[in-house]
């Protein structure tokens, strides 16, 4: 699995939202935004517009991570990343904290997961990245100590997380080459305007036969 900066991101407020404020999710694109550009546990501090985040959604979905509910007043998206992996609330959690702050010990972990899991010690952390790095295709990585530091530290194996976005300063678009494609930036934003607007179309229509949308089945 190869996302991008801004997969990276936005999947990790996701997943941080659904554990530490679950009454205020799922998120609309605005309300992921703004968890994206937060000041405080982000590592790097990002800038990203909200048709940037729609963006790195529409690709999240696409690859199965992600969906978006379209019945109400405004989008609003979830995450379905554990669901697609496979994961416990413990993996997913530790993950979205890895995708959010770069590497890290296993002590900084568990401080950082004390509201939304809660370890007693270090060791179930160990344990629960152990079972990340043995899966078929690793999902974490121990890469040893940093300077001056007396702790391994880990990653994650979703992408490349340690690259800057150009979305830092806020002139540029925060997820260029997000994709593979050739598609150009205002050309996906038009895709994600398009596809949210049949989305919502769909709704209607469903509402109007009395017929319950996929999300409200899963749920």
């Amino acid at each position: 699995m190869e996302l991008t900066f801004a997969e990276l991101r936005v999947l990790g407020c996701l997943i941080e939202k659904w554990a530490n404020t679950p009454e205020n999710y799922p998120l609309t694109s605005n309300a992921l935004a703004a968890a994206c550009n937060q000041k405080t546990s982000r590592e790097p501090v990002v800038s990203f517009s909200t048709r940037e985040v729609d963006e790195a959604v529409l690709l999240l979905r696409q690859a199965g991570l992600a969906r978006t509910n379209s019945g109400g007043r405004s989008p609003k998206h979830r995450h379905v990343f554990d669901e697609a992996l496979g994961l416990t609330r413990e993996q997913t959690i530790l993950l979205s904290v890895l995708m959010l702050r770069g590497p890290q010990s296993v002590g900084e972990l568990r401080a950082r997961t004390d509201r939304s899991i809660g370890f007693d010690e270090i060791g179930p952390v160990s344990q629960v990245l152990r079972s990340l790095a043995k899966r078929e295709e690793p999902l974490v990585k121990d890469v040893g100590r940093g300077p001056g530091q007396s702790q391994n530290r880990w990653v994650h194996q979703l992408g490349d997380g340690s690259a800057e976005p150009n979305g830092l300063t806020g002139s540029d678009p925060g997820i260029q080459g997000a994709t593979n494609s050739q598609v150009s930036l205002s050309e996906r934003a038009h895709l994600v305007e398009r596809i949210d607007a049949l989305e919502a179309r769909l709704c209607r229509l469903e509402t109007a036969l009395g017929v319950e949308s996929e999300d409200e089945l899963a749920d």
